[in-house]
């Protein structure tokens, strides 16, 4: 049974992707494929438990693709979709929103 989506979109995206790690976890694929550990060594901060909760919850929401080798140890690499690659432009306005706020607030606090 599929869950009903909000009828505001700006609700449904922040569904998706409006905690802080899910957003961290997509800049990092989007310069793409990456294993685990290495997303949790960009991640300064967060669980193990965590990042596999949001990984679990992106693969499941199809925004990233998880492929496991059969390898002795078992090697599993993160990627985006294409739906999670159609965030990109979003993130880019963020990069683009944060420089802007941080150039001025330097200019109000120096």
């Amino acid at each position: 049974m599929k869950k009903e989506l909000p009828a505001c979109p700006v609700e449904i995206t922040m569904g998706l992707i409006g905690e802080k790690w899910k957003v961290l976890i997509i800049r990092d694929l989007l310069t793409g494929t990456k294993r685990f550990g290495e997303l949790k060594k960009s991640l300064t901060g967060i669980t193990q438990k965590v990042l596999t909760e949001h990984l679990r919850q992106m693969e499941a929401s199809g925004l990233v693709k998880r492929k496991v080798y059969a390898e002795v140890p078992p090697r599993v690499e993160y990627s985006l979709t294409e739906t999670g690659l159609s965030l990109k432009p979003i993130l880019d306005v963020m990069v683009e929103w944060g420089n802007e706020y941080k150039e001025k607030a330097g200019k109000i606090t120096g």
